[in-house]
């Protein structure tokens, strides 16, 4: 796998998924990667994800797919439930057309970062905050939060994986309007043990138009609780703790047993995510030297479910591009994205459909949704209703973009 031609001296913001496939891959086709993290330290833990086979296989060829393992649980029961605690039959992985990894975050990012090998560069504490270029370099001014100082280097080659708000696409790219909101909010955390009344192998979802609840179990590993709900006003949302913007968008009603216990866990949890839903469009992720990757470039959302798998999928498509183009970085960076590109579009409107089944946006698709459900657990119409939900996107979830 590895190739041992020499490369050039690679950028790599973002210790995340995706910056760290993308440095592993670098270094084995001869490149020299250096990356930056703006945290003092690796981050560990994660909610929810899933990896799908277009993630599975260019992780195979990294060399990590073992060590990422899988923690879904076998035979998984999950359940759709009300305010009131009553339950019906829900949908869960087991019942899409393929049947992908369930993990949590911090699972990938372990099993790339234990593959680097010891003489890859991490700076903690650091970020970008100039990029200039030309044609034999680009060169950036990188800050170091803690000593405050600042120092300029040369690189062949940046890569911005540094996620959503990426500051490197702000730098590069200009304050373009690449953010596209769809007016949803999440909040996602690990819970220490089993919902009350349910067993730690059991899921369960509680929808309602405009909202949800939802708690993903694993195999060996206390479950994941992930909130999603509309609002026709983000900033609103961070003017005040999660927790009350949570409860807010699930009122006026009271919120039942069920409910105020899931409330009570996400408050009490040490760490969590609260953010607001958006897209990343861009009529370009390349420009010079510089290349946008992940969530940086493309971000799919979560309601897609391919944000790892895309991430990996384009760190480990980027290395190959560089080895199939030597001396040919602009050569190689648009084949890499004429690759990318059809995949990532098919994935970006997947996740509008996708959002319906996490969270329906008014009565309608409440309604739908619980048709649906219905319908998939109907003894004759099940495997009917299967194979319609198996269409283009499920081919491009398992679809192993380098081998195309």
């Amino acid at each position: 796998m590895t190739n041992t031609g020499r490369g050039g001296r690679a950028l790599v913001v973002g210790l995340g998924i995706t910056g760290i496939a993308t440095a592993l891959r670098l270094r084995q086709v001869g490149w020299e990667p250096v990356i930056v993290e703006r945290a003092p330290a690796r981050r560990a833990g994660g909610y929810f994800i899933m990896l799908f086979n277009a993630g599975a296989a260019p992780a195979r060829r990294l060399g990590v797919l073992e060590a990422i393992g899988d923690r879904a649980v076998p035979g998984r029961v999950t359940h759709e439930v009300n305010r009131a605690g009553r339950r019906t039959p829900g949908m869960s992985p087991a019942n899409l057309p393929v049947r992908p990894r369930q993990l949590l975050r911090g699972d990938i990012e372990q099993a790339l970062f234990s593959a680097l090998p010891a003489d890859v560069e991490i700076r903690y504490g650091t970020v970008p905050t100039r990029i200039t270029q030309d044609d034999l370099a680009a060169r950036v001014t990188l800050h170091d939060t803690a000593s405050g100082t600042d120092v300029t280097e040369r690189f062949d080659l940046v890569v911005g994986a540094d996620g959503m708000r990426s500051t490197v696409r702000a730098l590069a790219f200009g304050p373009g309007r690449y953010l596209h909101p769809l007016n949803y909010m999440v909040g996602a955390t690990v819970l220490d043990g089993p919902v009350e009344g349910f067993r730690q192998d059991e899921g369960l979802t509680l929808a309602e138009p405009g909202r949800s609840a939802t708690v993903f179990p694993f195999r060996d590993h206390a479950p994941s609780l992930l909130f999603s709900y509309r609002t026709d006003d983000i900033d609103a949302q961070f003017e005040r703790p999660a927790i009350e913007s949570i409860r807010a968008a699930f009122g006026p009603k009271p919120p039942g047993p069920l409910l105020e216990h899931l409330f009570t866990r996400f408050e009490q949890a040490p760490e969590h995510l609260f953010d607001s839903v958006n897209q990343v469009r861009m009529p370009h992720w390349h420009r010079g030297r510089v290349v946008l990757i992940g969530d940086a470039a493309w971000c799919v959302t979560l309601y897609a479910g391919m944000g790892a798998s895309s991430g990996i999928a384009g760190g480990e498509l980027l290395g190959t591009m560089l080895r199939r183009h030597p001396g040919d970085l602009p050569g190689a960076l648009r084949a890499w994205e004429a690759r990318m590109r059809p995949f990532v579009r098919t994935e970006q409107s997947s996740a509008l459909l996708m959002r319906k089944m996490f969270v329906p946006h008014d009565r309608k698709e409440h309604l739908l949704r619980a048709a649906m459900l219905r319908l998939m657990h109907a003894p004759l119409l099940g495997q009917a209703m299967t194979k319609i939900i198996k269409g283009p996107d499920t081919n491009n979830k398992e679809l192993d973009v380098a081998a195309v």
